[in-house]
């Protein structure tokens, strides 16, 4: 392979990967919208909306328009080059192969630990329903299935998320219809306290302080994980060129009627001083409303997007290992398709691993579990990390005229990429002044300590790795 960083493969735009471009925009779109509502909103805003008060909504507002920073500068490096790798790929072109080889290895990890969760989050919500199903079989059966669906064909997974996120929207837009018809017409139980003055009348907009606040952006920013999820899917996308600049330009307009919108709804029906950490606001505020079945509409409507989550990390990971591999940074098995040009070896290998989590529920204790998935938090703030440096290396060799210019070039060029990559830093040092939180960096240390080991391994058997500059190797079907 050449060492040059400038290849006709790479002014021409995406090598052939030998996947099945199976994603049609209608799919592309609702994963986009699908990877910006997890469980992270449904769940995990309730523990924000207590420290913050009402300007949570300003903090999802502020963390959103970082994100779409984040996905802009991602937009031009996917239409300069489309490729299924995309943030290793990336790192290894413009940062070098021990970056890349970082970079796919952590965001692998991100997506097998965020599976362990979500898989045990599943079975719990199955638990709400169906008491006397022991909790491992309902989880067993998410994995199999998942994994069936992931194994079969792109389209398959493709149509799945789908349906996911179709669910997760409905619930939302629901809540902001039946919200306003609260505030505007007056019925339900809540129509008598109901007002827009709850978002400043209760000890004002910040009730805890503009410090207290800020501090909740580490726990905002886990909500926007797998938003870049739509970066993995250009190398199955049928016409990237369309549909990934859609994908990524409605992303401020799902951030706005999602986040801010629902929460502005919310939080006006319900004052702020009512929700708690542990208990969904959506559930709330569906019970104070007065509906029937509440708990059990968004109980449903959770378990979606835990089973999504888990969906789209059976799908990236086998991705990014057949990434790693093609690169010789991982075993060669993981580069095979099979015949339906699924990487199943690596699929395979990364849903055993989720199915050890679930025995791993039985034995170690909650909180300890939760530490483990922490880990998610620090590799996606790396995964970002190293879109924005690489779009700000991008940028300049584009400017010197060494490479060609993106069809998809991101607003004020490198300046948001900057701004973005320091509010990063900044949410990094929130997460180490937090005792409860600096966990996952001690996680992030270990496993920062393990790669290294296994980069000076890898080298140490193949020194003509840390040369590689050229188009990955992929073998086609298996």
């Amino acid at each position: 392979m050449t060492s040059s960083k400038v290849t006709d493969a790479k002014a021409t735009g995406a090598p052939e990967e030998g996947y099945e471009r199976g994603l049609g925009s209608r799919q592309v779109q609702m994963i986009a919208i699908g990877g910006a509502i997890g469980v992270g909103l449904f769940m995990g805003a309730g523990a924000n909306i207590e420290k913050a008060g009402t300007s949570i909504i300003l903090m999802y507002a502020l963390a959103g328009v970082v994100i779409f920073f984040i996905m802009r500068a991602l937009g031009e490096l996917l239409l300069y080059r489309p490729v299924s790798g995309s943030f290793a790929e990336y790192a290894r072109e413009f940062l070098g192969p021990f970056f890349g080889f970082v970079t796919g290895w952590t965001y692998w990890l991100m997506w097998v630990v965020t599976g362990m969760a979500e898989l045990t989050a599943a079975a719990i919500y199955i638990h709400f329903w169906f008491p006397e199903i022991p909790q491992w079989v309902s989880a067993l059966v998410f994995l199999v299935v998942l994994f069936g669906v992931n194994l079969i064909s792109v389209k398959i997974f493709g149509e799945v998320e789908f349906w996911f996120s179709m669910i997760k929207v409905t619930a939302i837009i629901g809540m902001i219809v039946i919200g306003l018809g609260v505030l505007t017409l007056g019925f339900s139980d809540a129509g008598d306290t109901a007002a827009v003055s709850n978002l400043w009348s209760h000890h004002g907009f910040f009730p805890n302080g503009i410090g207290s606040s800020l501090m909740t952006l580490q726990g905002v920013m886990f909500a926007y994980l797998a938003v870049e999820l739509v970066g993995v899917t250009a190398g199955e996308s049928e016409n990237p060129e369309k549909t990934l600049p859609k994908a990524i330009n409605t992303l401020p307009w799902r951030i706005i009627v999602f986040y801010v919108g629902a929460l502005t709804v919310i939080l006006s029906v319900v004052k702020w001083t009512e929700f708690h950490a542990g208990e969904s606001p959506f559930v709330h505020a569906f019970g104070k409303i007065g509906i029937p079945l509440a708990a059990g509409i968004v109980n449903f409507v959770v378990l979606t997007a835990a089973l999504s989550s888990c969906n789209s990390g059976m799908y990236s990971t086998g991705r990014m290992l057949r990434d790693l591999a093609a690169n010789s940074e991982a075993p060669s098995a993981f580069g095979k398709l099979n015949a339906r040009k699924t990487p199943a070896v690596g699929i395979t290998v990364s849903v055993a691993l989720m199915g050890i989590g679930v025995v791993l529920n039985y034995i170690v204790p909650e909180k300890a579990f939760t530490y483990v998935t922490s880990v998610a938090t620090a590799a996606g703030i790396w995964t970002w990390m190293m879109i924005l440096v690489s779009h700000i290396r991008y940028r300049s060799a584009v400017d010197a005229g060494r490479l060609r210019a993106s069809s998809f070039p991101a607003p004020g060029g490198a300046l948001f990429s900057w701004v973005a990559l320091l509010f990063l830093i900044g949410v990094t040092g929130m997460i180490a002044y937090d005792k409860d939180a600096r966990v996952c960096l001690y996680v992030a240390a270990g496993w920062a300590l393990a790669l290294g080991i296994g980069w000076a391994i890898l080298k140490s058997r193949n020194p003509q790795i840390t040369d590689r500059g050229g188009e990955p190797e992929f073998e086609k079907v298996g």
